[in-house]
């Protein structure tokens, strides 16, 4: 049988591919492989963007492939909130014999909207090149969300004995925030009992390549910044631009972000932030692993911070609140004095820190009393997940089979994910992928996103392994 011969082909390059080069692409597939190909390219392909998409669609697909693999129509079911149809969740649960608390298996398949125009190809059609996959939500977060698909279906037909009930939850809204229709919240507040867990596998780890990709670290993120964005306002009797005073609502709203942009919110290390950067500087190497060491010291090195902030951002982001401007609004003519002007400034704030001391500081930096600041929508702060003993030695073990000498490091993210939902609601959700990207980054929410294609199958394996032995220990 074709199948066959595939798996025979496959067997030393499969997605453990442990003697190909990072970015090589797998000769030939192995069944398991082929199938998550399958499954992988039907939901890239469906459009689930706000705008015309169909999460409900797409997860709807997903249902009738886990019925092909053996799933009961009670195994399933596929919820929408009231007055969104097409804001569709998948709920699927695989049994096991209840002496433990689920594992949940969480991905969202709403993806970022995608201009066919902008794109060098078609966002919404899977696009195989060089060793690379191509499409929108290619990596976020339809390749987690297609493999933990494909393992359902691998369990269920293995015979998985397993301790605990894996739950596979597919949601949507993910990518809106806020957002009334997101899928885990809705979840959580009204069919709570369908993916209460113990803890959760969720998007936001993954490894990190060099330039030869060589696979340089290994990602578990615990926690994230709390999401909230601030609406920034001046307002003016407004008159004719012929006889300016001295007193404009454009130029004082421009006066104070000009003294947000330049103000660093105090340096912080979480225990999360604290072991990355102890276990980075054994990765990295010269002034960059000296630095890392010398912002741990207290009070923290400030020239070494510099450094690091000057490498890349990402480095001050990790460490402190931030507050960027993103958007502008202001004025109704170009012969009229502006009325009114306003701003958005969106705020990553360190999980230790609340929302209204964060408003409070910007209020004193932007130092004009007629700046009102005024939150927009309500931010979801929740806990630090804990790093257990059970947890990371199942992750650092099958990594290390996997990726020989690679370390695990824990990561705080920046951004957002729906595990702020679950962590608030105590079932500790931990970002971890087994897929390994490369230095030049994998263009999600931007053009041309993209995921290495032995990574899809390496992430295949590895979420295969630690689901497994999540399940049965």
């Amino acid at each position: 049988m074709k199948q066959a011969k595939r798996l025979l082909a496959g067997v030393v390059l499969s997605g453990l591919g442990l003697s190909q080069p990072a970015g090589a692409q797998t000769a030939a597939l192995t069944p398991a492989q082929q199938q998550l190909r399958e499954i992988y390219q039907e939901l890239v392909e469906t459009n689930t963007t706000d705008s015309v998409g169909s999460c409900t669609k797409a997860v709807t697909k997903m249902a009738a492939r886990l019925k092909r693999g053996g799933y009961r129509d009670s195994d399933m079911q596929i919820l929408a909130p009231p007055g969104a149809p097409q804001k569709g969740n998948l709920v699927a649960r695989l049994k096991g014999d209840g002496s433990k608390k689920p594992l949940l298996l969480l991905a969202h398949v709403d993806v970022v909207e995608a201009k066919r125009e902008d794109w060098t190809r078609d966002p919404f059609k899977l696009v195989e090149e060089n060793g690379m996959f191509y499409a929108r939500g290619a990596g976020d977060d339809k390749a987690m969300a297609a493999v933990f698909v494909e393992n359902m279906i691998r369990f269920k037909r293995e015979k998985l004995a397993a301790k605990r009930d894996l739950i596979l939850a597919l949601t949507c809204d993910e990518e809106i925030i806020p957002s009334k229709y997101d899928g885990v919240d809705f979840l959580l507040k009204h069919h709570r009992p369908l993916i209460d867990a113990e803890l959760a596998l969720n998007e936001g780890g993954g490894g990190m390549l060099d330039k030869n990709d060589k696979p340089l670290r290994h990602s578990v993120q615990a926690g994230e910044k709390i999401f909230q964005s601030f609406q920034l306002e001046v307002t003016n009797p407004g008159g004719h631009s012929s006889v300016p005073p001295r007193d404009n609502a454009i130029v004082r709203l421009a006066d104070g972000l000009s003294r947000l942009g330049k103000f660093d919110f105090p340096f912080t290390l979480s225990d999360i932030t604290r072991s990355y950067y102890q276990r980075m500087a054994k990765v990295e190497s010269g002034q960059m692993a000296a630095d890392m060491l010398a912002i741990l010291n207290d009070p923290p090195d400030s020239a070494a911070l510099a450094r690091m902030y000057a490498a890349t951002p990402f480095h001050n982001a990790q460490v402190r609140t931030t507050c960027v401007a993103t958007m502008l609004d202001g004025g109704h003519a170009s012969n009229a004095l502006p009325q009114r002007a306003r701003a958005v400034v969106n705020c990553r704030i360190l999980p230790s820190e609340n929302i209204e001391q964060t408003r409070q500081t910007l209020l004193r930096v932007l130092a004009d009393e007629k700046i009102a600041v005024s939150p927009i929508g309500v931010g979801v702060v929740s806990p630090i997940p804990p790093l257990t003993p059970s947890f990371m030695a199942a992750v650092e073990q099958i990594s290390e089979a996997m990726w020989p000498g690679v370390p695990v490091i824990p990561t705080m993210s920046t951004g957002g994910t729906d595990g702020r939902f679950l962590n608030n609601a105590g079932i500790w959700t931990y970002g971890v992928s087994g897929m390994f990207s490369g230095p030049e980054g994998s263009g999600a929410h931007g053009l041309n996103e993209h995921i290495r294609v032995k990574s899809l199958y390496d992430g295949q394996e590895f979420l295969y392994r630690l689901g497994k032995r999540i399940a049965t220990e």
